[in-house]
């Protein structure tokens, strides 16, 4: 019967220890999820902006030499991202797969002109900067027009101002449910020995003696936390790596040793005060409130 006893014991002891620490790895998980997010925000944002094109419509006459010439020249402005030189053929080619049918052969011939798509840098991708460098380039010989979404890149610019104050927002309330979370789940573990606390005082240990073992334990439940949170950040980071690897870069690995630093601080941190203070009420509440929680 005590052998029972004892197993009943010893396996609600590690069923308890196991949920503190999933508990805990799950939300830090979530914190290093939220940092992985901001610490990529500029970058994601850049990604949608540099999307952005500026279509150079050349004149039906103008030499192939030009239109090198001119793209050449792109190439050397500080906004620019990246040129593509299109030909009347490939623009047709283009053209006919997204119709479906071949409009050439309909038409007896190619209507299409030669054109160069530009990329800007994120820094450019605004309205004021397009339209300046809209007519700069329609400026060079042989340029029939430049023409961009001007309505898209405003959509483009609101919409990344407003992410930037939800995801401010976001990180906030999500800062905050954290550290309710690993206060609340600590503070459970700890209400369970409570009687414990209470007799070890009644004995004569002393605060300090009574508070170093589960300071301690706290300290080492953090730790593996902050391992298990990692370890998901890991596959996470990975995972969005193989889908879209334009917005992960692998080789940045200071950024991602400070993201996992600041999981193991804020998982030792929180873990460390919640402990301290969930001892320090059941240390000094009176034996009769012992079984409120």
């Amino acid at each position: 019967m005590a052998k029972k006893e004892e197993k009943f014991n010893k396996r609600r002891l590690t069923t308890s220890v196991l949920t503190t620490v999933l508990s805990i790895a799950l939300v830090l998980f979530m914190l290093g999820l939220l940092g992985l997010i901001v610490l990529n925000a500029k970058k994601l944002s850049d990604y949608v902006k540099e999307n952005i094109t500026l279509s150079v419509i050349m004149e039906e006459d103008v030499s192939e030499a030009d239109i090198i010439i001119l793209r050449k020249s792109i190439d050397t402005e500080p906004y620019r991202k990246s040129t593509k030189y299109i030909t009347k053929e490939e623009a047709a080619q283009e053209l006919k797969k997204d119709l479906g049918e071949d409009f050439v052969e309909f038409l007896g011939y190619n209507p299409l002109l030669p054109s160069i798509e530009v990329n800007v840098n994120a820094e450019y991708a605004n309205n004021d900067s397009l339209k300046v460098i809209q007519q700069e380039i329609s400026n060079h010989a042989g340029v029939k027009e430049v023409y961009y979404e001007e309505s898209l890149v405003e959509q483009v610019n609101k919409n990344m101002q407003k992410i930037s104050i939800i995801l401010l927002g976001f990180s906030i309330i999500l800062i905050l449910i954290a550290i309710a979370l690993i206060n609340n789940t600590i503070r459970l573990s700890v209400f369970s020995k409570r009687f414990l606390i209470k007799s070890m005082q009644l004995v004569g240990a002393t605060q300090r003696f009574i508070r170093r073992p589960f300071l301690i334990k706290g300290i080492l439940h953090g730790i593996i936390s902050s391992l298990l949170a990692i370890a998901m950040l890991i596959g996470t980071i990975y995972l969005i790596y193989q889908s879209f690897p334009e917005l992960i870069n692998l080789s940045e690995v200071d950024l991602y040793l400070i993201l996992f630093a600041g999981v193991i601080l804020i998982g030792l941190f929180f873990s460390w005060i919640s402990t301290y203070f969930a001892v320090r009420k059941y240390l000094k509440i009176k034996t009769n409130n012992l079984y409120y929680y």
